[in-house]
């Protein structure tokens, strides 16, 4: 039996938040449910996302709905090739007046920043943000500098096969809770997307909840409870990664070169908790679990090029671990 640390009243706040920024995200955003519910699991959970997708299937405006939703200051960074790592952290500035020096904090000292088109930046410019998105604080002339207490990252990307991109580093992918990645839309939701536009629907902003609401919900989100049992299935799924071929088939394990970190186990239990409060509980599933392991996992299993010539998705080596291990 699951130990409830969260009363009613809280929860029924938890909800009124949860259903004004999911109100306002529909209203705004046709389809793409699972981003609306990987970015919300972000938002609770105080980690960052990686949204990959083509160009123009409205990642861009999905993360500027969700901050104008929160209020609370926001930054767009374009990431282009030409993209100094202080044109993202800061620097520091000699004042003539003053015959001193000056820091100046870059764009990255925000509630929400939108990294746009992170893979089009360089490898030195996207490692940039390690120290920013892991310890949240960025070092400037020897001094550090702490980032807000609620502070998001939502980057997004092109596939690495397109021109001009430079696929991220394990190690930066490692520091996003969560990766998600959106397909086309179909002809109803297009048509739906016309119909909004038209109706100039994307420039009406509103700020619906506020900085206080937010971090009530990932304070709240701490408190949620998630069974030892459920933390072993966790640690289960994650370790199979790494020794796959003791779960799943030869033909499939062959494929995986590197499995998940303990970041992974972290990200399952923290997105979990989110998770579970989005859908009204004060306790975490074994569904939510294994909802969430394309989200987790996907860009934490590291394929072989093998993969790519044998057109093997990582979707489907996840599907095997998963059903290959036995939920509580």
């Amino acid at each position: 039996m699951q130990n409830v640390n969260i009363s009613a009243e809280e929860m029924q706040r938890s909800d009124l938040i949860v259903k004004a920024i999911s109100d306002y995200y529909t209203s705004r955003i046709v389809g793409q449910k699972n981003l609306q519910i990987s970015l919300l699991i972000t938002l609770i959970a105080n980690g960052h996302i990686l949204v990959e997708s083509v160009p123009g299937l409205a990642k861009t405006t999905a993360a500027k709905v969700l901050t104008e939703s929160c209020g609370g200051k926001f930054s767009r960074i374009q990431c282009t090739p030409d993209l100094l790592p202080s044109d993202i952290i800061g620097t520091q500035t000699y004042n003539a007046k003053t015959s001193e020096f000056e820091t100046k904090i870059g764009p990255v000292y925000a509630n929400f920043v939108l990294l746009d088109e992170i893979n089009r930046s360089s490898s030195k410019t996207q490692s940039a943000m390690l120290e920013a998105m892991q310890e949240r604080q960025v070092s400037i002339g020897g001094e550090n500098h702490k980032l807000p207490d609620i502070f998001v990252v939502i980057a997004t990307q092109n596939p690495i096969e397109q021109e001009g991109t430079y696929p991220l580093a394990e190690a930066q992918q490692d520091r996003f809770i969560i990766k998600e990645i959106l397909n086309y839309p179909t002809a109803a939701e297009e048509f739906e997307v016309l119909n909004r536009i038209e109706n100039d629907v994307f420039t009406k902003k509103e700020k619906v909840v506020n900085l206080k609401d937010i971090k009530y919900l990932q304070e709240l989100s701490k408190r949620v409870y998630i069974d030892d049992s459920i933390k072993k299935y966790i640690i289960q799924l994650v370790q199979a990664t790494r020794n796959a071929k003791k779960v799943i088939s030869p033909d499939l394990s062959k494929y995986i070169i590197n499995g998940a970190s303990t970041r992974a186990n972290i990200a399952f239990m923290e997105a979990g908790k989110a998770l579970a409060l989005i859908n009204r509980r004060a306790y975490v599933t074994p569904d939510d679990i294994k909802s969430l392991s394309y989200s987790i996992l996907r860009h934490r299993i590291a394929l072989s090029f093998e993969a790519i010539v044998d057109e093997v998705k990582v979707e489907t080596i996840i599907d095997a671990i998963v059903s290959s291990i036995k939920a509580p």
